[in-house]
């Protein structure tokens, strides 16, 4: 936490770090997560799951910032600890649209960096202050191992969530085309089996205890 304070300039130690990621498909299915490190270690009982309510089609500055929006919004009004740093997954232009509404809408003074990636999609290089300029780190150092970790767990963090949401909403339109299943049953079905393939894997007896003969039959029909 020091050496972060020292290199950004920071007015207080970084306990609280937050950094967010948006997963999409053509705009389809669109999320975004957040993650929290406290001592520079996860919190993973802090971390924020989000599914993209304002935006149309695959706009991602957009996207962070309503999910930025909403986040900063409910912890002012909650009167929650706000973090000591954001970090962006991604460069001057996600800083940009961050700043954007924490400073301009918000009224809120919470330093704000960047992670860029190279060409590989791996963690390149920090960026902070406003204009962004690159902050100086060795690649073999252990700070540029923690922002690398923090970068590829709000990674994996949002897309494990938007993989959830599409297979939970291919499975619903599959089960929308059967006669006598609905939203009840599709969530329960859901529940038990988890996918398509396993509802179409199982057997009478096994849909029968599950939603009744009636609807197990028509299943096993449709499917």
């Amino acid at each position: 936490m020091k050496e972060i304070q020292d290199h950004l300039q920071l007015p207080s130690l970084p306990y609280q770090i937050e950094c967010f990621d948006n997963s999409n498909i053509s705009g389809t299915d669109a999320v975004a997560g957040c993650v929290v490190f406290k001592k520079c270690k996860p919190s993973k009982a802090d971390y924020r799951k989000y599914n993209i309510k304002t935006v149309e089609g695959p706009d991602d500055y957009a996207s962070m910032q309503e999910v930025v929006r909403r986040r900063y919004r409910r912890m002012v009004e909650e009167n929650t600890p706000l973090p000591d740093l954001i970090i962006t997954d991604g460069g001057m232009g996600q800083m940009s649209v961050v700043r954007e509404v924490v400073e301009g809408e918000l009224g809120l003074q919470i330093p704000i960096a960047g992670l860029a990636k190279d060409d590989r999609h791996r963690t390149h290089e920090l960026l902070y202050g406003n204009p962004p300029m690159t902050v100086a780190l060795k690649q073999d150092s252990a700070l540029f191992r923690l922002l690398t970790q923090i970068q590829d767990e709000v990674h994996r963090f949002a897309i494990t969530f938007h993989r959830d949401k599409r297979s939970k909403s291919q499975l619903l339109s599959e089960l929308d085309t059967i006669p006598g299943i609905g939203p009840k049953t599709k969530q329960l079905l859901l529940k038990t089996f988890k996918s398509v393939k396993r509802i179409r894997e199982a057997s009478l007896e096994e849909l029968t205890k599950a939603v009744g003969e009636a609807k197990a039959k028509s299943i096993k029909e449709n499917l």
